[in-house]
């Protein structure tokens, strides 16, 4: 067998060379899936319920939440409520109840690590319409001490190990980072993870190490804690923008949680220096526009903010970093001096972030410790929208304040502060280009659903490319455009653009290509009823947690599809055992198998049986391939000692184990790249369903910590 072929496409279509010594496995009968509860199930939004805020001239639309004792009440009428336009009563003409959260919340554990050989969890795949709670936790790195810090870190593990649900699509954004593009939204627990695990201390921080500057005399200690020139504020404010109008196309009512230190309304900015020394003509600088221009484009795109003091419950008190001299009374004038700064460091440093909070219908969590993230999230479970007929006086430019009312007692109502009087053509943004729509599709979370895709990316290296990431594209030909040519054939021209994120969003590599189907009578009607598989490589300079997007354009309709995968590249130089991922198809030698790049032909198999979609029969013999890299050598025989395993999961729960089987490595040459498969029978009993495919790989020779590896793939099984 030609071991390029086999290297470059990672796919065993005539088993040549041996693989891991194992017979056809089958899976057990899993278990019959629990009974549905017969409570009925919150319906998700309606398109028109996704536009929270609307200003029209017909409607004027806003959101708001009612709770008792910090819990939501969500049983209320329309005439339990009064509602006010800049003090003016206005007659209530909308009225709906949206809950963000399904009907029974289930767990979506972080997948594990091979070393406990846990469960591998798939990210339930979101879509625009899907019943959630949007949220972006924007960490202001830019205005936290090196403790808020990791204490940020520490209360952010544990709300996404414990308290994020499946459908909950959520950004771990920081200020001081280059922010790309809203791939950060998402429900991978392991993406989140890697975001919180890229969270440090920025030097340029404005509040310093400390949570409050220690108290010193003299110059040095005047000029502790300016931080690059005097900018990190307007830092966060250009942030805080970007991420506002990237919310804004997502639909329904988001929520952005502000973590910060320091966001004052206004401050003292040191004066410029004179060779060396601090000018005494220092400049108070206001920032109330700035956060009213933030809080507009929160109103406007549907976003609630919830601010965080992350200093939480702060000691005002001295502390050892704290140099005080002088006399006795001295002293204590100094003490008493240095609590009453940072009394009103605690009040002004927080005053920005309360501001815009309350103006967009949030709240303040301040002196917490735990940041009141589990409060914060309960909050958005659910909201009411209630509209009004708005007057001509509405859309005067000017800002209208909207005051709401809950005529029951005992009960806390929120709502946004008010809205500029702009009609929605007037706030309308500018008509997409083909190429805007390209990038916007390759940055929002969601799949573009103009045309059916589905993607499978994963990652390999092959000598002497490199890592790369290896991707098939299935794509729904009756979603495409072919043009029929004089010779009979049927052509439909693609543009394809993919792009690599990295940490905080920051594009790592883009890539654009085009491509033209051309195919006869025959591959079209085949085409037409199964679909089209596309394979293309894109090499990775960079290791890490990165997601991997793609955009289709079809060019006769300007139809665009997009798709999106989290992906873990391995640092090969650490010379650690790693695995690439998996490819599973059927062994049917009548079965598509995909070139290593561009389309596959119609006529070579299903191809939904193939690694793009797969999606296999009962009664199907099925094979996974993958590469182990960086296997250890025996220093007598030269030769690696590996084992593999397979499992099988449904739900969540195993359903299969095979045996511990050592890898046979006969008649490969490059030990480095081992190319190893596994056989697997799907029974014809098998129930129809999703299921998981691990790998877990050990390595012999290898230390503890370093000698297992693991992989995972879903795929069906249908009738």
């Amino acid at each position: 067998m030609d071991r390029r072929v086999l290297c470059s496409s990672l796919i065993l279509c005539s088993l040549l060379v041996p693989i891991v010594g194992q017979q056809p496995q089958k899976p057990q009968q899993p278990p019959p899936p629990p009974q549905q509860s017969a409570s009925k199930q919150q319906s998700p939004p309606r398109d028109d319920d996704q536009d929270v805020v609307r200003i029209t001239t017909n409607l004027v639309q806003v959101d708001v939440v009612v709770t008792k004792d910090g819990k939501q009440v969500t049983d209320l009428k329309p005439e339990d409520f009064e509602l006010f336009e800049d003090g003016r009563p206005q007659k209530i003409t909308n009225f709906s109840y949206i809950s963000n959260v399904p009907g029974t919340a289930s767990s979506n554990a972080l997948a594990p690590s091979a070393k406990d050989k846990g469960t591998p969890i798939v990210p339930t795949p979101v879509h625009p319409h899907d019943v959630r709670r949007t949220v972006a936790f924007v960490v202001d790195d830019l205005g936290m001490s090196n403790e808020s810090v990791a204490q940020t870190r520490h209360q952010l593990r544990k709300f996404v190990d414990e308290q994020l649900q499946p459908n909950d699509l959520v950004a771990i954004i920081r200020t001081g980072g280059e922010v790309g593009a809203l791939q950060q939204f998402t429900t991978d627990k392991r993406l989140l993870h890697s975001a919180i695990e890229h969270l440090k201390w920025n030097h340029c921080s404005r509040t310093g190490v400390n949570v409050f500057r220690p108290a010193t005399s003299g110059l040095l200690g005047a000029l502790d804690g300016v931080p690059c020139g005097g900018q990190a504020l307007a830092g966060t404010m250009r942030t805080l923008r970007f991420v506002l109008q990237g919310m804004r196309e997502l639909p329904g009512r988001k929520s952005m949680v502000l973590l910060s230190d320091y966001i004052p309304i206004q401050e003292q900015e040191p004066g410029p220096t004179l060779g060396g020394t601090a000018s005494a003509f220092n400049s108070t600088i206001s920032y109330a526009a700035l956060l009213q221009r933030v809080a507009e484009l929160a109103i406007r795109g549907s976003v609630v903010i919830y601010a965080v003091d992350t200093r939480g419950l702060a000691y005002t008190g001295p502390t050892a970093a704290d140099k005080f001299s002088g006399t006795a009374r001295e002293i204590t004038n100094q003490i008493q001096a240095s609590l009453s700064s940072r009394s009103q460091s605690l009040l002004a440093g927080r005053e920005g972030s309360d501001l815009i909070a309350r103006q967009t219908g949030g709240f303040l969590v301040r002196n917490s410790n735990d940041f009141g993230i589990e409060r914060v999230m309960d909050d958005q479970r659910g909201y009411y929208l209630i509209g009004y007929r708005p007057g001509d006086q509405t859309f005067n430019r000017r800002f209208h304040h909207i005051k709401a009312r809950v005529k029951r007692g005992g009960l806390t109502l929120r709502t946004r502060d008010g809205f500029y009087g702009v009609t929605e053509d007037e706030a309308r943004l500018p008509q997409l280009v083909s190429r805007d729509k390209m990038n916007l599709a390759l940055m929002s979370p969601f799949g573009g659903s103009d045309i059916n895709l589905r993607l499978t990316t994963f990652f390999a290296n092959e000598a002497p490319a490199g890592s790369l990431l290896r991707s098939f594209l299935y794509l729904d030909a009756r979603d495409l455009t072919f043009i029929d040519n004089p010779d009979g054939t049927h052509a439909a021209t693609l543009a394809l653009s993919s792009v690599v994120f990295g940490d905080n969003g920051k594009v790592l590599s883009q890539q654009d290509l085009s491509a033209t189907l051309r195919l006869s009578q025959k591959f079209y009607e085949r085409a037409q009823r199964e679909g089209i598989v596309y394979s293309f490589d894109m090499p990775v300079k960079n290791f890490g947690a990165l997601q991997f997007r793609v955009a289709v354009r079809d060019q006769a309709s300007s139809r665009i599809g997009a798709a999106g995968q989290f992906v873990e590249v391995p640092n090969l130089l650490k010379d650690q055992l790693a695995l690439s991922g998996i490819v599973i198809h059927n062994d049917d030698k009548s079965q598509s198998q995909p070139s290593s790049n561009g389309p596959a032909r119609p006529d070579e198999g299903d191809t939904t049986a193939g690694p793009a979609v797969r999606q296999f029969h009962q009664g199907a013999n099925l094979i996974g391939v993958y590469a182990v890299y960086n296997a250890l050598l025996d220093k007598t025989t030269h030769l690696p000692r590996l084992t593999t395993q397979t499992r099988i999961f449904r739900d969540g729960k195993s359903i299969f184990t095979g045996e511990t089987t050592p890898l046979d490595v006969a008649g490969q040459t490059d030990l480095q790249r081992l190319i190893a498969g596994s056989r697997l029978y799907v029974g014809p009993d098998l129930s129809p369903g999703d299921y998981v495919l691990q790998i877990i790989v050990e390595d012999r020779l290898g230390k503890e910590k370093s000698r297992l590896a693991t992989q995972w793939i879903d795929f069906e099984v249908v009738k």
